[in-house]
């Protein structure tokens, strides 16, 4: 069995994660953390915990991160440092946190994975963006998420945009406009970010050619499609080395 900790336990994916682990057979929900004990769901026997020392204590192998970009960045480098596998699900990691962590996983014998989307669909999608941009290079990403959304544009659409950037052989040249009005652009593919209520996380890539256009979409309607990408990763972060980003890693 394979003791696994959930960071973030009281959030909409931190319970449905809890749900998802304790319904397999060869995965222990050991421990889960959350902010505040006394407003914490009930997880049955499991122990709650705010410390992460709860997390040692459980002997936890491997560690889910689902808080948000105030915390994930401290959360990881303390994972790594404490020899603890970590999937990190939580957006927000910013070029320092990514630096600091991948220089602490050459020193640890711990993992990381750092997944933008834990959907099947949503990886594939990237795959097939990634194989268009070859050949359609112009292309902008409209995601739509719920309005609780702590952070936007989106993990998600920030790594679709870093894969396009990676495969078209060229830059297109900026659309005319007010760039205010474009979109932001990373790695040089303008994303647009819609939060709503009633959305839960939606995804279309859009590529434009002479006399045609090709989009890509992808809709997640419920967490339950996030949690079988979540226990992928706990069952294989011990076969990487170091930190990945990414879920096509244990794919």
């Amino acid at each position: 069995m394979v003791r696994i900790g959930v960071i973030g336990a009281a959030g909409r994916m931190g319970r449905a994660a809890c749900a998802a682990i304790r319904d397999t057979g060869d995965l222990e929900l050991a421990v889960a953390i959350v902010r505040d004990v006394d407003r914490a769901p009930e997880f049955g026997d499991v122990p709650v915990a705010a410390a992460l020392d709860a997390l040692t204590d459980a002997g936890v192998d491997v560690a889910v991160e689902l808080t948000g970009p105030a915390t994930v960045g401290d959360h990881l480098s303390w994972l790594l440092g404490n020899d603890i596998h970590a999937v990190v699900g939580a957006t927000g990691l910013s070029d320092t946190d990514l630096h600091r962590a991948r220089t602490l996983a050459t020193t640890t014998t711990a993992n990381a994975l750092i997944v933008p989307n834990f959907a099947i669909g949503a990886v594939l999608m990237m795959e097939f963006a990634a194989k268009a941009a070859k050949h359609l290079p112009d292309v902008e990403i409209v995601e739509l998420h719920h309005d609780q959304k702590l952070d936007a544009p989106s993990g998600t659409a920030l790594r679709t945009a870093e894969v396009i950037s990676q495969a078209r052989p060229t830059q297109p040249r900026p659309a005319p406009g007010d760039e205010r009005a474009r979109g932001r652009h990373h790695a040089g593919v303008p994303v647009h970010s819609v939060r709503l209520p009633g959305l839960v996380a939606h995804q279309t890539v859009i590529f434009g050619g002479p006399g045609q256009t090709l989009r890509l979409q992808h809709d997640a309607l419920d967490r339950s499609a996030f949690m079988p990408g979540i226990l992928l990763a706990c069952r294989q972060i011990h076969r990487l080395t170091g930190l990945h980003v990414g879920l096509e890693h244990v794919m």
